[in-house]
């Protein structure tokens, strides 16, 4: 059986097929039923692939959430349909004025102009013990953004990353690349799921995983 979805989503009919929804104002041109539930399309969001394919992501409705990577605010969008207090950082400042637009329906969401790779930066914002760090940041050194970023949740929140190995290595093969991320990433957390999304997206892995206790190995 598949782990129960997030309470805020659901699985509604769109063009005769069931799709993931979440309730909120459409972003980026996704059907919308009319009770105001819009389509959640796993080929254009990562998180949105961790769900179809079934990984038990242990967010729920009204959790605290830090989305690294929100870009124009596609995925983040639907996170802040369900979610509590939603944290988007981005460091394209196009995107992000994209993001601002969408922020406007969703007073929860707080979209932040800022390098994920440099967590100092918005420390003075973001609020400590989060339940939940959603990264899909395609740069080099991806587990090093996850470890450094780990200091806002709570002990016993989670991750929730999809890594891409192009964006670590265009030469090596995908699974090698992702035995180092997560040889690193296994520094501060403990790994609770991995799967691939090539059913979705290529060339990227999904992981599920809670942060280690401060001085464990």
């Amino acid at each position: 059986m598949s782990p129960a979805l997030p309470a805020g989503v659901e699985r509604r009919r769109f063009d005769g097929r069931e799709r993931l929804a979440t309730r909120g104002d459409p972003v980026y041109g996704e059907p919308q039923d009319d009770e105001g539930w819009r389509a959640w399309d796993a080929g254009r969001s990562k998180l949105g692939a961790m769900l179809e394919i079934g990984m038990d992501l242990g967010i729920d409705g009204d959790d605290g959430v830090l989305y690294l990577g929100a870009a124009s605010g596609t995925t983040v969008s639907h996170v802040a349909d369900f979610a509590g207090p939603t944290y988007a950082v981005e460091f394209a400042p196009r995107p992000t004025r994209d993001l601002v637009g969408v922020a406007e329906s969703r007073p929860n969401l707080f979209p932040l102009l800022k390098d994920a790779r440099e967590p100092e930066t918005y420390a003075h914002v973001v609020e400590s013990d989060l339940d939940c760090l959603i990264q899909d940041v395609a740069t080099r050194g991806q587990a090093t953004v996850a470890l450094r970023n780990r200091e806002f949740l709570a002990p016993d929140g989670r991750l929730l990353a999809a890594f891409k190995a192009r964006s670590e290595d265009v030469l090596s093969d995908p699974a090698e690349v992702f035995d180092d991320v997560l040889a690193e990433l296994r520094a501060g957390y403990e790994i609770l799921e991995t799967q691939r999304l090539d059913r979705f997206h290529d060339d990227h892995l999904a992981v599920v995983a809670e942060p280690r206790p401060e001085g464990s190995e």
